[in-house]
Parts: structure tokens; sequence; C-alpha cells
């Protein structure tokens, strides 16, 4: 299968690439990222084929039905990874909260955090790509919590890999600085930047797309690549379990095949969400997909009203971390398959210039036939939090935000599956106050209090950062940020 670009092409690239070239250079021409040439079928026949298959099983047969250029031997060593998870044989359990709603958990790897579904993987098939062309790559990743935590735990000590993670300085939880700022791997770099998310991944971006920062590379024999979602690397992998949600309600005679559901899924950078929208529009029965937000509701605005306005607001930063964000880089391979290319480059280059774009209302009844979405003040999350641990199940402030999409936005009486990105462990202090204590200072004392209070336990992995020495405690502006790089290369 050929990769094409969002915003066309401007002569300077191939217009059509392998899987393998998406991944390891993933900026597009003007500026713009890759997407399928087309999507395989995962109708009813493949579902069938799939009803008694493990989550490996079925991942395995998902990226060989995009015939993407990676050798079979190398993908299964790669879906290996998930052996690691908590449970090997079901890396994503799905749990029954209602009689018609059910979470998929997504944290269960490494880090905690949904990322390691996709970045497991992915980061072992583009260390193995980089070896095979006995190339050297910086990857660079911008996170806004779990993304850099990910991105370190995939790539550290890989050969012809190293990595540059930025992350906002004081925009994600403690835990989520912890598990970068102590990275001990010799390949790897953590960076804090003065400012929000938007401004780490714009400088990102800039610097992917940089003739100048990427001379500087080829004159060291090096090239540049992202683990962000911007790379379809990601997002391959993210379309892999909402398909397996479908199965499994399936194998628990929740649904019968054919019958539709929703998706509800927590929005930030849209990753998580078009891999559902592309299973969507593969063949899986999905109904809608509900986009959940914090505040920063602009994909709210997007979708109800067709207006993507950067330029009125400012970013907040809420208990939700991982969605504080603005610039939704995944909103444009959306834009890209509904209107195609000269009007995504139109969109996209409006943004850039205004810190705006408006939809025609043809278009956003487009956008609407398949998302629709809402969002949630902090204190309405936490009273969501609330409810269900006294019901005994425990869910962090970005699930939350799911809640209420699921309680308002429902409108025919079918099953929803809710997709849980992060476990509580990383949000402690939130889940704390939200249950009533008052030790909601530090992770440290919030996580004690739910362990001795709830029947939880606290992760090892989590337990330890705490004592673990600080290796990267430099933050810088901006605009120091490249020059922070090459002092590491």
């Amino acid at each position: 299968m050929q990769f094409i670009e969002t915003r066309g092409n401007d002569g300077s690239k191939s217009q059509k690439v392998n899987f393998s070239e998406a991944i390891l250079s993933p900026i597009a021409s003007f500026g713009g990222i890759y997407v399928p040439e087309k999507l395989p079928k995962f109708g009813q026949k493949f579902l069938e084929k799939h009803l008694n298959s493990n989550y490996k099983e079925l991942a395995l047969d998902v990226l060989q039905s995009f015939d993407i250029d990676i050798e079979e031997s190398t993908l299964i060593e790669a879906l290996n990874r998930y052996d690691d998870f908590d449970d090997s044989k079901n890396p994503v359990p799905l749990s029954k909260i209602e009689d018609d709603c059910f979470v998929m958990e997504l944290y269960h790897g490494p880090t905690r955090a949904f990322k390691d579904m996709a970045l497991q993987p992915f980061g072992y098939i583009l260390s193995k790509e980089a070896q095979k062309r006995n190339e050297n790559y910086l990857i660079m990743a911008a996170t806004s919590g779990d993304t850099g935590p990910a991105t370190l735990e995939t790539f550290k000590n890989q050969p012809n890999i190293q990595v540059a993670c930025l992350y906002p300085d004081g925009g994600t939880s403690d835990v989520q600085r912890l598990q970068m700022v102590t990275e001990e791997a010799d390949n790897e770099k953590v960076i804090g930047v003065v400012g929000n998310f938007d401004d780490t991944q714009n400088m990102l971006k800039e610097l992917l797309a940089s003739d100048d920062f990427n001379a500087e590379l080829e004159s060291r024999n090096i090239k540049l690549s992202a683990a962000n979602s911007v790379n379809f690397g990601r997002i391959i992998f993210q379309i892999i379990y909402h398909i397996h949600a479908y199965l499994e309600l399936l194998r628990k005679d929740e649904i019968k095949m054919g019958e539709n559901i929703y998706l509800v899924v927590p929005s930030g950078n849209f990753g998580n969400v078009l891999g559902g929208y592309y299973a969507k529009k593969a063949g899986l029965p999905v109904e809608k997909l509900l986009v959940a937000s914090n505040v920063n509701n602009i994909l709210t605005d997007l979708i109800e009203n067709g207006v993507y306005d950067m330029g009125s607001r400012e970013l907040i930063k809420t208990e939700s971390p991982a969605m504080d964000i603005l610039k939704s880089s995944n909103v444009e391979r959306v834009l890209f398959d509904k209107f195609g290319g000269a009007r995504t480059k139109e969109l996209m280059d409006s943004l850039n210039e205004t810190g705006k774009y408006e939809l025609t209302a043809d278009e956003c009844s487009s956008i609407q036939e398949d998302f629709e979405a809402t969002f949630s003040e902090d204190d309405e999350c936490e009273v969501f939090i609330s409810k269900y641990a006294k019901e005994g199940y425990i869910m962090d402030p970005h699930t939350a935000t799911c809640m209420k999409s699921y309680e308002k936005r429902i409108s025919k009486n079918l099953k929803s599956v809710i997709y849980s990105t992060a476990e509580w462990t990383k949000f402690s202090t939130t889940v704390a106050r939200a249950l009533g204590s008052d030790k909601t200072e530090n992770d440290t004392e919030a996580l004690q209090w739910i362990a001795e209070n709830t029947n939880e336990k606290v992760p090892a992995m989590i337990e330890g950062l705490f004592s673990k020495e600080i290796k990267h405690p430099i933050v810088v502006e901006k605009e120091q940020i490249k020059e922070e790089m090459l002092k590491f290369l």
C-alpha cells in the first residue's frame, strides 16, 4: 500500500511513498502529513474471522491488511512487546460499568498510558528499519504528558536511534514528569520547555520541516523523524483496539454481529479518535464517534459549529493535561479524507497564517455524519470520578470527560465503549480530591491515601519513580530547543 500527502505534492518529495518511508520521514509536502491511499476492509467477514483470535493475532492481520512493506518476522517481534503488559493474552481489558457502557482500558503497559499500545510495537519497527538501512535517526517527541514517557520507554538503548523529548514545564502531572526526567538511557534527552504543549509541538514541526536543521543533522549523518501521532506509524496501531473492542462485545454476548456501537474517546491531538474513524470507514459497525474534551474545547467548536479558531482563546491548564491542546494535528487527516488535498491545504494555510479556519455548512454537516462532541469542566469530571469510585471503579480525569458524552450525547439505545487512556496513578492528586481526601498536595501522599482507602494498588513502576535520580533537570525557552538538541547530539 502507498501513502499520500494531505496537502498535495510540492515537487520535492515523491507523490506516493511506502509505509517505511512514511514513518521514517513523517512530514510531507507543504508541512502536511501522510495518510494511506486507501483503507482495507474490516467489516463482518473480517470480524467473523477473528471472533476467537487473541489481540496479537488480530493486530498482525490488521497490519498485513494494509500491505505495509515490513517483514512479517519484524511485525511479530514488535507485537511480542505486548507480552510485557499486565496480561499478555489481553493487553486491553474491557470493563463493564453500566448495562450499556464499557470501558476499554488502554493503560496496562509499561508507562501506564494508552500511548504504549502504539509506541511499544512502533518503536521496535522504526528502530529495525533504521538498522536495516544502516541509518541513524533523531526521534523527536513533543508531549502533553503520555507520549514522552512511552517514547522514551520504547526507544531506550535502541541501536541507531537517539531521542529528544520536549515537555511543557508545569504542564504534566508529577508522575508523568518523573517518568521522563529520571530516564537513564544514554541515547535519550529530555528537555522541559517554558510554555504549553502547543509551543513544544509547533517547535517540533518547525524543526522537522527546517532545511537548516536537517542540513545540520545531515552533516552529522543523522536523519530526522518523529514519534508523535503526526507519524502514521502511531495511527495504524490505534486502529486495532477499536476493532478489538467490538469483538470483545461480541464475545461477551453484549451485541450481535452487525449491531452499531458508540465509541467515546477523550481527545487532545485527535489520534485516538482518528483510529476509530478509520475503523468505522473500513467497515466496523460504529454509529458515531463521540469526541470528549476538557475546557480547551476547540474540537467541540469545530464539530458543532465548523469553526477552528485558535486566536480567540488561550490554552487553559486543567486536571486532564494530556488534552490541554489547541492545535490537534490529526484533524488534518479527517479534513483530507472528507474534502481532499487542495481544500485541506487551504484550511491548514489559513490556520497557520491567521490561527483560524471555517468550514462551509456542507462541510460541517459532513463532519457531523461521523462525529459528535462535548466537553467537561474539571469539577464535572471529579463528580464522575467520585460516582464510579463508590461503585468500585476508579477512573482518571481524562476518562471522566467521556462520561458527560455518554450521558448527554447518546441518542440511540446502543452499547457504548469508552476509552480509558491513562491509569489513575498518573493523576492521583485529582482522583484523591474527587474521593474526598485532603491529601492532594503531591502525588506521593495522594497515591498512598488512595491505596489505603480503596482496593487499588500502586504498580511498582510508579512507586519506584519517587526515589529515582533526576537525570534531565534542564528547562529552556522554546527558542533554545534547537541549541540544546545539537548539544545532545
